[in-house]
């Protein structure tokens, strides 16, 4: 669970980490965090990012899908987003998440879609939905990411446990 082997990146962004040495499709993941709670990348670009997570072990004591769990997928989808789009001298920080739930879920898989709605030089903004299997939205998000420049030692922090 919480493995990125199928994520689809754009061949240029591939390229771009490849000249630095780095494997992308290798070395990403939804952090620590997004692999215990399932979350699975299926689509990564600057343009669109589409991941889904279980319902099942992401509940609050009534059952439903727990609201911090769909915060998760939104930031973990929107920082993928302003990620690809702030390249490889940029890192994302997520400083503004705000999260609207419409619907409880109460079983199977919820799928979000992070779409930008502004790609700056200093910021990134993006609008995640997240609807469960019938197409029906069960949250919409939305993420600002800052786009501060890479420092040495971010890559081994990266890395590291946490």
């Amino acid at each position: 669970m919480g493995e990125q082997q199928h994520v689809k990146f754009p061949q240029e962004v591939i390229d771009e980490y490849a000249a630095l040495g780095v494997d992308l499709p290798a070395l990403f993941s939804a952090g620590h965090l997004g692999t215990r709670m399932g979350v699975q990348i299926l689509e990564a670009s600057a343009e669109k990012v589409v991941g889904t997570m279980p319902v099942e072990g992401n509940t609050q004591p009534y059952g439903l899908l727990h609201g911090g769990a769909s915060a998760v997928l939104a930031e973990t989808l929107g920082s993928v987003g302003s990620m690809l789009h702030g390249g490889s001298s940029k890192i994302a920080v997520g400083v503004d998440l705000n999260c609207t739930h419409h619907r409880g879920a109460r079983s199977g898989l919820v799928t979000g879609v992070a779409t930008p709605l502004h790609r700056g030089r200093s910021t990134a903004t993006y609008e995640i939905v997240i609807s469960d299997e019938e197409g029906r939205r069960v949250c919409s998000a939305r993420l600002t990411c800052l786009l501060r420049d890479v420092n040495p030692g971010d890559a081994a922090k990266a890395g590291a446990p946490g």
